[in-house]
């Protein structure tokens, strides 16, 4: 037999177990011209789907098929719907084509395929041959009626019969047409009893391979258990021959033991004895103990007292701790308030000094002034007015006064000394005082006018003095 390209799938599956309903072949010729390529056309049924190593072989049918043909003897299985043919398994095919997957089986297109069989590969006797479509799994899903491979005869082309063998053919038609409708009925319900015992075929065998799984899986426990037991059985041989040899072992330590035991009751005695010697000594210490209770008891008392001494004491010494940081606080604030007087003071002390100085230059203003108008200053019957005069008088000495009485008043710190502070009426020098005695250090007033000048305009406020003096 001829191959082309690789073996197919092939299986040794009596035919009684195939379905050569589900894929079924249409226009199939009684016979093929040799030498020319053969088209087999087959169509899928409803509940069929097709696979990728699925194909169709060209198998040889019976020998005799021709005169069983002729006498009507070959028929279709009214139950299991399979042909009579001239091969028992599917490893028996002449040639084979894969078979080619539609691409949408919903569609109706694609449930008609068609596959060609090239002249080279199809057999040269006029034997008589069928299609077969076989599943990847070896397993026939259809089967064509035979044909033969030979020439046309003029017997094929041109047939003469009498009008009686016409009406004999006409009502064998009817015949075959009636059997023929019957056939397509069974068909029918036989594909739908087909289908469904595919489907419990199908619910079977996975229920199969799920018990045969979980057979694996048994077997695999068993032969652990069985490997575990038999580990286990090794293992308690072991400890009871070593359990043997310990009971050796054992009675010869009982014996020892007994021999120990007499020994132990004898020394038994002795603590007994000894034990009651102890108890005496025991309730002596009891007593002993009950002293030592109420000698503890009283401690305790002494101890409590002490602790509320020390409690007293604490409360104390936290007042105490108060009382000393207000008073180092208080010290604090005197301290700063002290520096504080001290910086105010050395200010007035320097500022003193500079009045001094400046009262200085400005009598030597004055007798430059004075021999300037031809005076002299010491022949002059004016005397510089007294803290208690207040400095109201006037010069007599002079036409228009003395211009300068104005300055020695303000810059006398003799007159602040004994007046009283307008704020806080304190006699003597206060805070208030001292800031007013700065003010009056940075300004000069005019004695006539009462104008303000600031310090640094000094020259200004002797030209203006002067000129009140014109």
């Amino acid at each position: 037999m001829e191959k082309t390209i690789e073996d197919p799938p092939t299986s040794a599956v009596l035919l009684d177990h195939c379905h050569f309903s589900q894929v079924i072949f249409n226009s199939v010729e009684k016979f093929y011209i040799p030498g020319g390529d053969v088209t087999c056309r087959y169509t899928f049924t409803q509940h069929f789907i097709p696979r990728q190593k699925d194909w169709i072989g060209i198998f040889r049918a019976f020998k005799c098929f021709q005169d069983k043909l002729e006498q009507g003897l070959l028929k279709w299985r009214s139950q299991g719907q399979t042909l009579q043919v001239g091969w028992k398994t599917v490893r028996e095919y002449y040639t084979f084509m894969w078979v080619t997957l539609p691409i949408d089986l919903n569609n109706k297109s694609a449930k008609q395929q068609e596959v060609q069989f090239k002249a080279y590969y199809l057999p040269k006797d006029d034997e008589y041959y069928q299609f077969c479509y076989v599943d990847q799994d070896g397993v026939v899903r259809g089967a064509s009626i035979p044909f033969q491979f030979r020439p046309e005869n003029e017997e094929d082309i041109l047939v003469v019969t009498t009008q009686g063998e016409v009406e004999e053919i006409e009502q064998h038609n009817k015949e075959l047409c009636k059997e023929n409708q019957e056939l397509k009925d069974s068909c029918v319900s036989l594909q739908k009893q087909n289908s469904d015992m595919q489907a419990e075929l199908q619910k079977k065998q996975e229920e199969l391979e799920t018990l045969q799984s979980i057979n694996k899986k048994l077997e695999l426990k068993v032969k652990e258990q069985k490997d575990y037991w038999e580990t286990e059985l090794l293992q308690l041989k072991e400890q009871n021959q070593k359990m043997s040899s310990e009971n050796e072992k054992m009675g010869i330590r009982v014996d020892q033991l007994q021999a120990q035991l007499s020994t132990q009751e004898k020394e038994m005695e002795k603590l007994v004895q000894g034990d009651q010697d102890k108890t005496e000594q025991l309730e002596h210490l009891k007593k002993e103990n009950g002293h030592l209770f109420l000698s503890l008891t009283e401690q305790r008392k002494d101890q409590k007292k002490l602790e509320q001494t020390v409690e007293e004491m604490k409360q104390n010494e936290t007042t105490a701790m108060k009382k000393q940081q207000e008073l180092m606080d208080e010290n604090f604030d005197l301290s700063r308030r002290l520096s504080e007087k001290k910086m105010i003071c050395n200010a007035l002390q320097r500022e003193k000094e500079r009045l001094e100085g400046e009262n200085d230059l400005l009598k030597r203003e004055n007798s430059r002034l004075l021999s300037y108008m031809g005076l002299d200053f010491n022949s002059l019957p004016y005397q510089v007015p007294t803290s208690d005069e207040g400095g109201a008088g006037q010069n007599p000495g002079l036409v228009y006064g003395n211009p300068y009485s104005g300055i020695q008043e303000s810059s006398s710190p003799s007159q602040l000394s004994i007046k009283k502070c307008p704020i806080c009426k304190a006699d003597g020098i206060c805070d208030h005082t001292l800031e007013q005695q700065q003010m009056q250090a940075l300004c000069l007033n005019c004695p006539i006018c009462d104008k303000i000048f600031p310090a640094t305009e000094k020259q200004i406020f002797e030209d203006h003095v002067f000129c009140h003096s014109l």
